[in-house]
């Protein structure tokens, strides 16, 4: 059956209206993650951090970051030290330190928001963390340029490389040493000594002295005045 001009033209517009139907359909979105960060899966994913989050465990920090983190429009970076960073510290270093210590040290690695290790390079030093204590907040210092960023609190400079996730709201990157506050392993003070005594103090003790073995012998003195008197009076009723 040969095809006639009219059909031709139908078949055509048919075609045309349903690639034109298509074109408009709208395109479904792309799904969106939904549900709240799971600081402790990040962690476990990167495979080096067992250290970290038994400490994070043992003081309750771990809840509290995780409140924070769901609940704050700003974000949050961390700063993660490996095991090998724990393995490097001094003997006894976490050990001598109390349960409220541990929790500032575990604070000092934390800032309460979101920074991308390019937008640490354009930063105001020093930047606060969570952190604190009798003199404030404790900061860190943050210098580098391009993709090398070196984060310095005073004791300790360490570079960071890559980060373990760097998706707002959470920026977590690893660290190879632990990051020390000078407040609490900076050089401490020396105790005060209790002051010398003066010389006027001195010169006062060796006056006294004198004076207090004086009155001995003055008493003496009498004494022996009243025993010879007493033995005079004896002979002359005697005689």
């Amino acid at each position: 059956m040969a095809t006639t001009p009219l059909s031709f033209f139908l078949l055509s517009l048919l075609l045309s209206l349903s690639l034109d139907a298509q074109a408009q359909t709208p395109t479904a979105p792309a799904p969106t993650p939904s549900g709240p960060v799971n600081f402790t899966a990040v962690l476990e994913k990167g495979g080096q951090f067992v250290t970290l989050i038994r400490l994070l465990n043992k003081t309750q920090t771990l809840n509290q970051i995780d409140n924070q983190l769901n609940s704050s429009s700003e974000g949050m970076t961390v700063f993660a030290p490996t095991d090998n960073a724990f393995n490097n510290l001094k003997a006894g270093a976490l050990n001598d330190l109390s349960q409220q210590e541990q929790v500032q040290l575990l604070q000092y690695h934390i800032l309460a928001k979101f920074y991308t290790m390019s937008s640490l390079l354009l930063v105001s030093n020093p930047v606060p963390t969570q952190a604190s204590g009798p003199d404030g907040v404790w900061g860190l210092n943050f210098t580098g340029k391009s993709n090398q960023v070196n984060v310095s609190t005073g004791l300790v400079v360490v570079q960071i490389n890559n980060a373990l996730r760097q998706d707002f709201p959470l920026a977590v990157y690893p660290v190879d040493k632990v990051l020390l506050p000078e407040a609490l392993f900076g050089v401490k003070p020396p105790s005060a000594s209790p002051p010398a005594p003066s010389s006027k103090s001195n010169a006062t003790a060796a006056a006294a002295g004198p004076t207090t073995d004086n009155s001995s012998a003055g008493g003496r003195n009498v004494a022996l005045g009243l025993v010879v008197g007493l033995g005079l009076v004896c002979i002359g009723i005697l005689s």
